[in-house]
């Protein structure tokens, strides 16, 4: 019997946030309209901006998005002299950075349906600018059914 293939596509709006690391997984998943029954597959999620990012991490513990923002902080810190580009704020070209290192993408596995993500494991956006705005996510689910 030929396999069949699902595929799901999915534009997400995300409320503007503060600066900082937030958890949205749920809003992620409850964008969807659910991953129609694969029994194995792929989700990627992609956000189409520059001055923020996607990662996935710990899930529990509030401290650690608090302390993920600290740490960016120093790695790229704001008002450097050596930033050329300054126009949009002094917040917009550490923002470019901190998007790059840490990427505009997440995938993750989907099995039987469900996302197959680890028992600590959630979906951050990384907001690198003061008022960034609302952020726009795609999201892509293709599979076996």
């Amino acid at each position: 019997m030929p396999q069949q293939f699902y595929t799901g596509q999915w534009d997400i709006r995300l409320r503007p946030r503060a600066r900082g690391f937030h958890l949205v997984t749920g809003e992620v998943l409850g964008g969807t309209d659910g991953f129609g029954g694969i029994a194995a597959g792929i989700c990627q999620v992609f956000l189409l901006h520059t001055s923020a990012s996607l990662t996935l991490n710990e899930n529990s513990d509030p401290d650690v998005r608090t302390d993920m923002e600290t740490i960016f902080n120093r790695i790229v810190p704001e008002g450097s002299p050596d930033y050329v580009h300054t126009f949009e704020g002094s917040d917009d070209m550490p923002a470019h950075a901190k998007s790059s290192i840490l990427g505009s993408t997440v995938s993750f596995p989907v099995r039987n349906g469900r996302p197959l993500l680890g028992t600590w494991q959630g979906i951050y956006l990384c907001e690198h600018r003061d008022r960034g705005g609302s952020r726009h996510l795609c999201v892509t689910v293709v599979g076996t059914l």
